[in-house]
């Protein structure tokens, strides 16, 4: 190697060492900030309490980005390591205590200091929670102040990601509060209240009712109708609607809601495999809980297309919903499996002999995809024929 190539390497080897360097000051740097800090949250007055909160969510979201610039990995990293200093340097029971103080400027600072330190680090959530965090919160989602009660929601919400907070969470009654939040609040606040009443809804231990009441329906409607149906929120909803169709008070409100049942329907047909899922399920506890009552509303939505492409399209746990819906729909309930399964039964036994019996299950998949298909196609064209033939005077006035 020569001497300008030796020089280039001792100069790539210096760099890196100061590279080094200057990441450890910068860490050490970062640590006397987090110790000084803590001591100010400790022993400090209120106002050098309100000043270290405030810093330590500017702290938070500087780790955050100022790292974004090379690798977002490398920025995440970052910013976990601060939040696991920050609560192994002591702050996390200062701000549960300054969730009670007098100043609404101290509950602002807690808040969203705690839900910076809380988010992406279920460990975080779990100390914060533990440190007796919930029934502050809860008491702070009660507050007129719109401010205060949205990151109150906010931090429910995000603590309730964690496994082990969900049964505090449940048993603090905090849901009927985040359900009246759902129908009053503003549009993040409804947003985080269906999340974290969805991440409640997974607790197993606990009873739905204990979770969710009939007044969510028509604000969950709503928001269904606004959002993307193959969304991630749409699936939280949907999943939220299917749980409350299992009540009688539920079901009632679903139908009562204005477009409830076709807003369910439209999902059957738009939505991702989840939210058909349980779009399909909700209106099969519909119409299994009383078939007089909502064949009709649900025949009238136009479900009929969108549920024969789910028994072909859907999850295992869809189609089967599909068939028995599509059973229940039926002139004749008595004769519900025999029309579909012979159907299925003839269409198999074409396409083994036709591809051989290897290849046939492929083929009649294929097959009644195409018959789906047609079947949706007839039925939009009879829909336009008879809106084409509808004259101004059979419009009714407004």
């Amino acid at each position: 190697m020569g001497q300008e190539g030796t020089v280039t390497v001792e100069a790539r080897e210096q760099e890196g060492e100061e590279e080094v360097d200057s990441v450890e000051t910068w860490n050490q740097r970062k640590q006397a900030q987090i110790l000084q800090l803590s001591e100010k949250l400790n022993h400090g007055d209120l106002e050098s309490q309100i000043e270290a909160a405030r810093d330590i969510r500017k702290l938070v979201r500087k780790s955050s980005s100022s790292s974004s610039s090379s690798s977002s990995s490398s920025s995440s990293s970052s910013s976990m390591k601060t939040r696991s200093r920050l609560a192994a340097a002591g702050v996390i029971q200062p701000l549960v205590f300054m969730l009670v103080s007098p100043s609404l400027d101290a509950r602002e600072a807690s808040l969203l200091a705690l839900l910076n330190i809380a988010v992406r680090n279920e460990r975080n959530k779990v100390k914060i929670a533990t440190a007796g965090a919930i029934p502050p919160l809860v008491e702070l989602l009660k507050f007129r102040n719109s401010s205060i009660r949205e990151l109150a929601t906010a931090a429910i919400l995000t603590l309730s990601a964690a496994a082990p907070n969900k049964p505090t969470i449940v048993a603090s009654g905090a849901a009927p509060l985040l359900v009246q939040i759902l129908c009053s609040g503003s549009v993040q606040g409804k947003v985080d209240a269906v999340t974290a009443l969805h991440n409640l809804s997974t607790c197993t231990e606990e009873d739905y009712s204990a979770i969710l009441d009939p007044r969510a329906v028509p604000p969950l409607i709503n928001l269904l109708k606004e959002c993307k149906k193959y969304s991630k929120f749409a699936e939280k909803t949907t999943a939220l609607l299917e749980i409350l169709s299992k009540s009688e008070e539920g079901r009632i409100a679903i139908s009562n809601s204005d477009g409830g049942i076709l807003t369910l329907v439209e999902t059957v047909e738009d939505g991702s495999l989840v939210s058909t899922e349980h779009a399909v399920g909700a209106l099969l506890s519909l119409c299994q809980s009383c078939r007089d009552k909502y064949r009709e509303l649900i025949l009238n939505e136009g479900a009929i297309p969108g549920l024969l492409r789910l028994t072909v399209e859907g999850t295992a746990e869809a189609r089967e919903r599909a068939h028995t819906l599509l059973d229940l729909l039926r002139d004749s309930p008595q004769e519900k499996r025999l029309a579909s399964s012979v159907l299925e039964r003839i269409v198999y036994d074409i396409a083994a002999r036709v591809d051989g019996a290897d290849k046939a299950a492929e083929t009649c998949k294929r097959l009644l995809q195409d018959m789906v298909q047609r079947s949706m196609e007839h039925s939009l064209s009879c829909i336009q024929h008879r809106a084409a033939s509808c004259t101004s005077s059979d419009i009714p006035s407004a």
